[in-house]
């Protein structure tokens, strides 16, 4: 297949930048550009600046690792949530996931992956020793494992579930009715909120 000849190197240049982006082929990328140059300056200008602006200013939350605009996330500082339970998730997506089905009031920590030697990621570069100075430091009862239901996602609770044994905390896992090597963002909410009030001791998982 030929390449897409442009008629403007400025164009040609925006394409290929849209085109970096994940699931966005060149022939969307370039609908979108097109899209783009349709509309007012000022528009445009507001829609770049917003990624600049993200880019620059955005900061994660000292607390649980959740992106946020200030040093504590607004769901670290909400005095209501239940601040003795934390559910550890792989990502910020994951986060906004289990949100959204309304059925968990605790805090979260986010490890920023799972541990996966296929691509060259270990315990140390995930933000697992911080969780278990969060469970040494700040009275945390009960630490939730919803990760996803993979091999990965599997031995990253298998090494915080040792991590934390020595602890005095509770460590349960997500219910089940996610199907194996589900990852969790695909989940619907319903199947995602009653795996969470469903939660089970980590050790019990394996029976």
């Amino acid at each position: 297949m030929s390449q897409q000849q442009f008629s403007s190197i400025l164009l040609e240049n925006a394409v290929n930048e849209l085109a970096k982006l994940p699931g966005i082929g060149r022939k969307t990328a370039l609908r979108l550009v097109l899209h783009l140059l349709k509309q007012p300056e000022s528009d445009v200008e507001i829609f770049g600046n917003s990624f600049i602006s993200l880019r620059k200013e955005v900061v994660y939350c000292s607390e649980c690792h959740n992106i946020s605009d200030t040093e504590v996330c607004q769901i670290c500082g909400n005095g209501s949530r239940d601040h003795e339970t934390v559910c550890v998730v792989e990502n910020i997506k994951d986060v906004m996931t289990i949100e959204n089905t309304q059925q968990y009031k605790g805090v979260y920590h986010v490890l920023g992956g799972i541990i996966s030697p296929m691509e060259g990621i270990g315990p140390t570069d995930l933000e697992i020793e911080s969780l278990v100075q969060r469970v040494q430091n700040d009275g945390i009862k009960e630490v939730i494992l919803a990760l996803s239901t993979t091999m990965e996602g599997d031995t990253t609770n298998f090494y915080i579930f040792r991590k934390l044994s020595a602890l005095d905390v509770k460590v349960t896992t997500i219910a089940r009715g996610i199907a194996i090597g589900d990852e969790l963002e695909y989940t619907d909410e319903i199947t995602l909120g009653r795996s969470i009030l469903n939660r089970v001791e980590f050790s019990n998982s394996f029976k």
